[in-house]
């Protein structure tokens, strides 16, 4: 009796609670809708494509149950968008062309350009209904980076022909980290590589697309008229594209927390579309028959709101643009028609689009870091606006003042705090002075680097753009030199272990439940956020790392990092397994002595006692299979050894290869074992000459 009447007093409770939030209810569906596509991504297997049809009943059952009660339907209807995500992620990746298998070596490269990109030390080339040799077209497009002293200069829809050397994508660099190759399955991208020789160019007769050639022509212009580092910075902000920036500007971008400037999005496109809107008013006013007799101010809506898609498509319409139109389009529908601009409805549709029409989206740093900005931004005005209000009831020119340095600070303080936790789950860094940068930055960005951008297009086709090109630099100058000024503050980009997974999805979760209600229970979120940002030091990484080529092998210890680091070793592996465990550069293993708790001859390598793991550098297995744990080589050692080991074969079969050590044994896991047969993981390879498939992996 005492249970029950206790589970009456929490439904009646819980039945209280969502009445006043009523208007907050619909806010989780979209959340629900990424939770389905999370947890496509985070099975095992691929689930039946029968799964899909799960979806087909949940809006009838959500009807059904909100007639019995309107909280139970709208329990059902998250159900429902649960089921919805989860089928449109398992549809999104069904649709996608099979795997490329690129030749193993070098090839003559057909296809046609679908995207160039400026390199610092060359162009890159996108090529679609690529062709190897004589073989058929390919579904995938391929990626090739031309020599740094090519002359070729292909545009987009010319025919390319080059001879090149094509790579798959390449795999996880540990158990756990970024998919590369899952990335490219949905991008569509199949292989990239670099060429041999000159690139031959069959231009197109009808020459490029018209963005395309915009795009180009307005990046030849720039290049013209401003130097390499500012320019390349120019064309960021006006096309999209990042590729020709400097590593030491980006670098800078990066440590100062300015690199969301580089990334065209809300900030950007809320300034274009501004700007269109107050020139196209301003244009209509002065025209007497116009201000007469048509709304000005819908007219200058329709503007901007046509200017803004242009701005879109002419960046590539990546996923905060997208997010970021979809927004701005609302918040101008709702300032035309008097509604509020500025609400979590409007963030949570423009969500519920991008995942509709991208649902792997969700899974990116992009997607994250945006939306959690402006879920942060939209619930702090809600909670700040009254109190400002209330605070200072005159408007006179001090307050006024006051409110915008105060909005600035705000601003950067709650996007960036928003989005620390995406950064550190993603890149493992935290920038520290961020605030102080985006302090001038932005204002900088906002009155001179754009405008002047907008007005520099605006001039191209009468050949005047130098005359805005010329203030758009200096504020370009500007903003790099504060970002220059300001990573090199001591600790300015300080390296902290990233977030393990369930570490994100506590704060992603804590952060919702803060800002999509209203009531004192938002507060239940602050915990989860504590728990989430504390997860870092909580989860143990390996302590032993092995590539998928065995070319690298590297030893975690309290003493820092120690390493075998073979000829031809990837290095952006080796930076990844360095932010992974936050150390410096590590030391290598010595041919023979004791480092950091290790012991090595000139054959061996006894990287750890208890248990005993030994690392074999030209040894015969025998020696070490009766007494260690587990037996790492580089080489192959077969079926020599009857201890555990991780050699050259087992790396190839199963990829990188994970090692927690434990006084009570060892635990590896492969990269093949953690990621699962998934579409966008290759099967098992077949040794040269095998007649029979190897059995699938269970």
């Amino acid at each position: 009796m005492a249970w029950g009447a206790a589970a009456v007093g929490l439904g009646g409770w819980l039945e209280q609670r969502l009445l006043a939030e009523r208007g907050r209810l619909a806010l989780w569906l979209p959340v629900a809708l990424g939770c389905g596509v999370l947890l496509y991504f985070a099975l095992p297997w691929e689930p039946p494509a029968a799964w899909g049809w799960a979806a087909l009943p949940g809006p009838v059952l959500a009807w059904w149950a909100g007639r019995r009660h309107p909280h139970l339907g709208w329990a059902a209807g998250l159900l429902a968008a649960v089921a919805l995500g989860l089928a449109l992620a398992c549809a999104q990746a069904a649709r996608q062309p099979p795997a490329l298998e690129p030749p193993r070596t070098a090839t003559l490269l057909h296809g046609r350009v679908a995207q160039v990109e400026a390199l610092p030390e060359g162009l890159r080339l996108t090529l679609e209904a690529a062709r190897f040799g004589e073989g058929a077209a390919q579904s995938r497009r391929v990626r090739v980076r031309l020599k740094p002293e090519d002359p070729a200069r292909p545009q987009v829809g010319d025919a390319v022909v080059v001879r090149a050397l094509v790579r798959p994508p390449a795999p996880p660099a540990y158990p756990g980290a970024w998919d590369f190759q899952r990335a490219a399955w949905f991008s569509g991208l199949g292989g990239s590589g670099f060429a041999l020789g000159p690139a031959q160019v069959e231009v197109a007769p009808a020459g490029p697309p018209l963005l395309a050639g915009l795009r180009a022509g307005i990046e030849a212009r720039v290049a013209v008229t401003m130097p390499p580092g500012a320019g390349a910075v120019a064309v960021a902000l006006l096309t999209g594209g990042q590729s020709a920036i400097p590593a030491a500007d980006l670098a800078a971008m990066r440590d100062s927390g300015l690199a969301h400037l580089l990334s065209v999005s809300g900030l950007h496109i809320a300034i274009v579309m501004g700007l269109a809107f107050a020139v196209a008013r301003l244009g209509f006013a002065l025209l007497p028959w116009v201000a007469l007799r048509l709304p000005g101010k819908l007219l200058a809506g329709v503007v901007a709101l046509a200017v803004g898609c242009f701005y879109m498509l002419l960046t590539g319409a990546p996923v905060p643009m997208q997010r970021s139109f979809g927004m701005a389009a609302l918040t101008t529908l709702a300032l035309l028609t008097g509604r509020r601009a500025i609400t979590l409805r409007g963030w949570a549709l423009a969500a519920a689009v991008v995942m509709l029409i991208q649902p792997e989206a969700i899974i990116g740093p992009s997607f994250q870091m945006s939306f959690a900005a402006v879920l942060a931004l939209i619930s702090g005005w809600e909670w700040l606006r009254p109190r400002l209000n209330a605070m200072a009831p005159e408007h006179g020119w001090r307050r006024r003042l006051a409110l915008a340095v105060f909005g600035l600070l705000a601003t950067s303080l709650l996007a960036g705090a928003a989005t620390t936790p995406f950064g550190l789950y993603h890149f493992g860094r935290l920038q520290l002075y961020g605030v102080a940068a985006n302090a001038v930055a932005v204002p900088l960005t906002s009155a001179l680097v754009m405008p002047a951008g907008m007005a520099a297009v605006a001039l191209m086709p009468f050949g005047l753009e130098a005359l805005a090109l010329a203030p758009m630099q200096w504020g370009v100058e500007a903003t790099l030199w504060v970002a220059r000024f300001v990573a090199a503050w001591p600790g300015a980009a300080v390296v902290a272990r990233p977030l393990p997974g369930w570490g994100l999805g506590l704060v992603s979760f804590g952060m919702l439940w803060l800002c999509l209600w209203q009531g004192p229970w938002r507060r239940w979120g602050l915990p989860l956020l504590a728990v989430g940002l504390l997860s870092g030091p909580l989860a143990r990484p390996p302590d032993l790392l092995i590539s998928g080529d065995a070319r690298l092998i590297a030893l975690h210890t309290n003493e820092g990092v120690v390493w075998q680091r073979l000829a031809g070793a990837n290095g952006l592996t080796r930076e990844m397994w360095l932010r992974l465990w936050a150390a410096g550069q590590g030391q290598a293993l010595p041919r023979e002595g004791a480092l950091a708790g290790t012991t090595c001859l000139p054959g061996h390598c006894v990287l750890r006692a208890v248990p005993e793991v030994v690392l074999l550098r030209g040894d015969a297995p025998g020696a070490a299979c009766g007494r260690a744990a587990l037996v790492i080589s580089a080489e192959p050692v077969r079926g020599r050894c009857r201890a555990r080991v991780v050699d050259r074969f087992s790396v190839w079969r199963d990829g990188a290869h994970a090692v927690w050590l434990h006084p009570a044994g060892v635990e590896v896991v492969s990269d093949r074992a953690f990621r699962g047969a998934r579409p966008w993981v290759p099967p098992p390879p077949r040794p040269r000459g095998a007649t029979e498939p190897l059995a699938p992996v269970e």
